[in-house]
């Protein structure tokens, strides 16, 4: 049980302790950053490698941009349906992290990658798999 409780995070946690997590854009930059790590030591630290690890981390920052934190809610549970009006975050950093522009996720991964190469251009899967 010991191994379960320390392996658990974010959501798993949330549901362990019955309690609701209010993570701060700094641990979410951190888990940002282990997803870099992971992608990396998968694919290797060349340019393939790193332009691979952007990808899947630009695809997961499309997903993640839907997180609204607990602090910023008027009111908990959240409701899987709702859709909170535009917010600024408790810091430049949240900001940017709940944009749904992917030019600011392109910011987001040229923090904790490098630049990104010229004429790079990122369309996100359920964008560009969607009606004009």
């Amino acid at each position: 049980k010991q191994w379960y409780q320390r392996r658990v995070r974010g959501i798993f946690q949330e549901i362990v302790e019955q309690r609701h997590i209010d993570i701060s854009s700094a641990e979410r930059l951190d888990m940002l950053r282990r997803f870099r790590d992971y992608g990396l030591e998968h694919w290797g630290t060349d340019t393939a490698g790193v332009e691979k690890t952007r990808h899947f981390l630009l695809e997961w920052l499309s997903f993640l941009y839907r997180y609204i934190p607990v602090g910023l809610l008027d009111r908990l549970p959240q409701r899987i349906n709702e859709r909170p009006p535009s917010f600024f975050g408790r810091d430049n950093l949240e900001t940017l992290m709940c944009s749904p522009s992917a030019t600011d996720w392109i910011k987001l991964t040229e923090m904790i990658l490098c630049k990104v190469p010229e004429g790079f251009n990122f369309v996100p899967k359920h964008v560009a798999n969607s009606y004009s």
